[in-house]
């Protein structure tokens, strides 16, 4: 159970942008790798990911002294160290690193080298990776938040919100609501040709076609529901990932719809938006409905609409138990997205799930936009028991791989597996 030998190295996301991966070997020769995820729309109070910005090496964004960290001052402070405490390992990562962003190493050298080590522990154990951060009450497969049309800094369009999911509540099992959710993209994909647009997909492998408005968006999503055989709003649900810290602007303290109208709004008028979208539209979630900072528009949301549409903390909260704490002593959002390369640990990311949990807060385990073959998340979700899961649409290699592994995970726990906490 001793670490042998880690060694980093530089590898490509999803978008074709180096990333860190490390592979950590233990003295009984079992060896176990992982790579790290990188986002396109970024808080600014995320930990640090270290880029070279050399411009003539993949155009600034190559990850080579994250590596050589890894190589030259993590390794040998790991090599000797027992890799069945998560806890402890983490802990010389923070130490090594010494600041609060993780600005010093990099918070993609430090996640890689903490998630590898979880894996090659649970591989020493012989358990898979859910169940050796779960233990054995790990049953519950998440609700997919599946990510069937893309907008704002994920696609090249005119639709101002990042993302329209359909979320297929009404399932028996993590398998039956996946098969549904792919039905209604493929539904959707016949529906925009219908319709003369587009069916090229973006980052995260949701179509991105050049819709006219946002509104328009989430009609031809609706269309698709209905299309599929399912009632919006009984069979399937929409949820929303705004990403409104893109549309903020600092200096006016005002909303700005970018890509579509170019209308201003101040926080009081983008609140009673939303407002108007839930009591039209079956939408059961709001993931950033509010900028990142904007403190006072993200309370005015929570107290008009709390109570019946989850509200989702994804810059608001950026996976921080501090930022998380002040949500909950301001009775802020009701909801956290949990994104690991934001906090850059296993062992963080565990303590905000926890805090979100004894608070009554859901959780929502997430990809990123610059996604690779990892299927860490997948395990995660079940292990913390976060009951949702966003990690894209029904294509691109890099989503379906996490949609595939929660279906190993179903059939290994076989009767025992349990169907997500509804949100």
């Amino acid at each position: 159970m001793k670490i042998a030998t880690i060694k980093s190295r530089q590898v490509l996301d999803s978008r074709g942008n180096p990333t860190v991966e490390a592979t950590i070997s233990l003295d009984n020769n079992i060896k176990a790798s992982a790579i790290v995820p990188s986002g396109a729309s970024t808080g600014k109070h995320e930990a640090v990911e270290l880029r070279d910005n050399n411009p003539h090496f993949y155009l600034g964004r190559s990850v080579l002294q994250a590596v050589a960290n890894i190589n030259d001052i993590i390794a040998p402070a790991l090599i000797g160290q027992d890799c069945s405490n998560q806890s402890s390992i983490d802990n010389i990562l923070l130490a090594l690193d010494g600041t609060t962003n993780k600005s010093k190493l990099g918070a993609n050298a430090i996640l890689a080298v903490s998630t590898a080590n979880a894996k090659v522990a649970a591989r020493a154990n012989n358990l898979s990776l859910f169940r050796y951060l779960g233990g054995p009450q790990a049953v519950h497969l998440p609700m997919p938040m599946m990510n069937i049309l893309n907008g704002g800094a994920h696609a090249d369009n005119t639709v101002d919100f990042q993302e329209f999911m359909v979320v297929p509540k009404k399932a028996d099992s993590f398998s039956d609501a996946l098969h549904k959710g792919v039905s209604i993209f493929h539904h959707l994909k016949n529906v925009l040709k219908k319709n003369g647009y587009s069916t090229n997909v973006g980052d995260e492998g949701g179509f991105a076609p050049s819709i006219g408005s946002n509104e328009e968006a989430i009609e031809i999503v609706l269309q698709a529901i209905e299309s599929a055989g399912y009632l919006p709003g009984e069979d399937a649900f929409i949820a929303m990932d705004a990403a409104c810290s893109e549309l903020y602007d600092e200096e006016s303290k005002m909303y700005c719809f970018k890509k579509s109208s170019k209308k201003m709004i101040t926080s009081e008028e983008m609140v009673a938006y939303w407002e108007s979208w839930v009591n039209k539209y079956p939408i059961i979630s709001i993931e950033d409905g509010m900028a990142e900072d904007d403190w006072t528009g993200w309370k005015l949301l929570t107290d008009r609409i709390g109570s019946r549409c989850q509200l989702v903390g994804d810059d608001l909260f950026v996976t921080n138990v501090n930022r998380l704490q002040h949500g909950i002593d301001t009775h802020t959002a009701n909801s956290i997205l949990v994104k690991i390369n934001q906090i850059g640990t296993i062992s963080e990311t565990i303590k905000t799930v926890e805090l979100a949990h004894r608070n009554k807060y859901t959780t929502i385990m997430s990809h990123r936009s610059g996604e690779t073959e990892d299927t860490t998340i997948a395990d995660l979700s079940v292990a913390l028991h976060c009951g949702q899961i966003k990690t894209g649409s029904a294509s691109r290699t890099d989503r379906i791989a996490k949609y595939n592994q929660l279906i190993r995970i179903e059939e290994e726990l076989g009767k025992n597996a349990k169907y997500g906490i509804q949100c």
